[in-house]
């Protein structure tokens, strides 16, 4: 139905028309291929390969092809994924619409676009926010911390990163300190929140 929705919106713009529609990423990339738009947009949870991935294959295999995310997730690690992987537009779903049109004309004059609500909160906490929570980890601890959200056991992440049983149960009690966290239900929600792993629907 959103699907729909966002072709009917698209197809009644003058300047612009629906060439394709994909069922998952894998699929959006090969379409990609075949129907070469200049623009794509691009649901940041979708099965089989995440809009991340399929945008870094797409820009990998065809630049000319601007892609527009469309995501739930407003936190700046997930938009910098994006960015990185090639996107030229990210776009929060609550925002889609109107917003939408004018997020595909802009990419598509070679310009970035964000959602607006989505700028001004990234720029709130640039100038206002304390750190990113991220950033006060190591390399290591990050590491850890996937694993850990991934749900792999503490022999499994010690196996995977050759460190002792008990050098592992002590990143993830050093983790829980920095972060301020208690459990490990709430390590997850803070690794699904900063976009360390994604939420396969």
């Amino acid at each position: 139905m959103i699907t729909e929705g966002l072709r009917a919106l698209i197809d009644s713009r003058p300047d612009m028309r629906v060439v394709a529609l994909a069922e998952n990423g894998a699929d959006a990339v090969r379409r990609c291929m075949e129907s070469k738009p200049d623009v794509a947009v691009m649901d940041q949870a979708m099965p089989v390969m995440n809009g991340t991935e399929a945008v870094r294959m797409i820009h990998g295999r065809r630049a000319a092809t601007r892609v527009v995310i469309l995501s739930m997730h407003s936190n700046s690690e997930h938009v910098r994924r994006a960015l990185e992987a090639g996107a030229s537009g990210y776009v929060l779903k609550s925002c889609a619409g109107d917003e939408l049109v004018e997020a595909i004309r802009t990419v598509h004059s070679g310009r970035r676009y964000l959602s607006a609500r989505l700028a001004d909160e990234l720029l709130e906490r640039m100038i206002n926010g304390p750190a990113d929570a991220l950033s006060r980890l190591s390399a290591r601890e990050r590491q850890v911390l996937k694993l850990l959200a991934d749900g792999h056991s503490i022999l499994h992440i010690a196996t995977t990163l050759c460190l002792s049983r008990k050098t592992v149960e002590t990143y993830r009690e050093r983790l829980m300190q920095k972060l301020g966290l208690h459990d490990l239900a709430s390590l997850v929600k803070f690794a699904l929140r900063h976009g360390v792993v994604e939420l396969e629907l």
